[in-house]
């Protein structure tokens, strides 16, 4: 009985984790989507790649995830350029773009 509690339990929490995950990444594609159309260059491939995850405070002193996505974008549509963006919980945290004057955004007030 007391395995099959902590499974169940092990269960739920992966299942939360997963969620949580793919609304952070689907959050973040939209902030990249964002800027890129801001600083008038292309989103490639239309996806982010998890680069990193950490545990930190969200708001109110909550634990959550700070996730860093890399990405991709053309700004001439010849060239490959990589790009960052950083989520805290499922909010965008700060964004940069591998420009010739490269931007860093600060998106969280």
């Amino acid at each position: 009985m007391n395995t099959t509690l902590m499974t169940l339990i092990l269960i739920g929490l992966i299942a939360l984790y997963w969620q949580s995950s793919l609304r952070a990444r689907e959050r973040a594609v939209q902030a990249c989507i964002r800027a890129c159309r801001e600083y008038d260059v292309q989103f490639l491939d239309q996806s982010v790649q998890m680069a990193r995850i950490r545990i930190a405070r969200i708001g109110g002193g909550r634990l959550g995830f700070r996730r860093w996505y890399g990405f991709e974008f053309s700004s001439n549509g010849d060239d490959r350029r990589a790009g960052t963006v950083v989520m805290l919980g499922n909010r965008p945290e700060s964004m940069h773009l591998d420009l010739p004057v490269a931007p860093t955004l600060e998106l969280v007030q």
